[in-house]
């Protein structure tokens, strides 16, 4: 399952899926695809998870361990529909504030009406941005997270040195992502599930089974947990570290800005 991985040399921004596309191509794809999957889009986690994805976004939130302090700045990146964000606000005791950035507009615009109906607004700001380009400041704030998301980024590299720059000193990274299933015989049966089952599923709820092709082919794209764990650190983060989920199928980063 490593043969298509990406090292820390990089080529995910050329890479949309399996297919190779022109730099400065890729951003433009991956809009198109979350604008058509958005309405949808926690259902089918859901589907394709079996539900963990619940599971691995609570343990992540749990090894954040968000303060309870008033004035707790949190940046969620890629996390548009809020579902990062909403934990966080829970776990702080309601305390922390939390900046929802997204490159796509259709995932925020869910976000908001969920965080509307939660009554979570007061806790919440919607930024569209860019993760490579991040509006904010350098050491704007505590902690930094973004959950199955950094895949999509093109220049990951960058987005992680952005990532580092936008946090305080003593700050927290956490990027939780699919990433290297190494467990026999479960392996395959995942790759069935993969490419054979999950663009048909979305097909069925979404009525589009492609954008699924691609979001099962970028998994495939995405380095390892070490290699990733390497271009943490090469954005200056210390103290990197990971946790593999599941026998790998995701994996939560760590890294601290000392």
């Amino acid at each position: 399952m490593s043969k298509q991985r990406t090292t820390p040399a990089g080529g995910m921004e050329t890479a949309f899926g399996f297919r190779k596309v022109e730099a400065g191509e890729k951003q433009g794809l991956v809009n198109d695809v979350f604008h058509r999957v958005a309405r949808r889009y926690d259902l089918m986690n859901d589907l394709m998870s079996g539900g963990l994805h619940r599971l691995w976004k609570n343990g992540m939130v749990a090894w954040l361990s968000p303060s309870k302090r008033p004035g707790y700045n949190v940046l969620d990146v890629a996390g548009g529909t809020g579902d990062i964000a909403f934990r966080i606000v829970e776990a702080s005791g309601g305390n922390a504030d939390v900046t929802v950035l997204d490159i796509n507009g259709s995932m925020l615009s869910v976000g908001r009406e969920r965080a509307e109906k939660g009554g979570l607004l007061g806790n919440l700001t919607f930024v569209e941005a860019n993760a490579e380009e991040l509006p904010f400041g350098a050491c704007s704030f505590d902690a930094y997270t973004i959950a199955f998301g950094i895949r999509n980024v093109p220049r990951i590299e960058k987005a992680l040195k952005e990532a580092n720059r936008v946090l305080r000193p003593g700050g927290r990274f956490l990027c939780l992502e699919f990433s290297d299933l190494d467990m026999p015989f479960l392996d395959r049966a995942y790759e069935a599930w993969s490419f054979h089952m999950i663009p048909r599923i979305g097909e069925v709820v979404t009525g589009d089974g492609e954008p699924y092709r691609y979001l099962v082919e970028s998994i495939r794209r995405f380095p390892n947990q070490e290699n990733f764990a390497t271009m943490i650190r090469q954005a200056g983060f210390s103290r990197v570290t990971w946790r593999d989920y599941s026998g790998g199928i995701a994996a939560l980063h760590s890294g601290w800005k000392i």
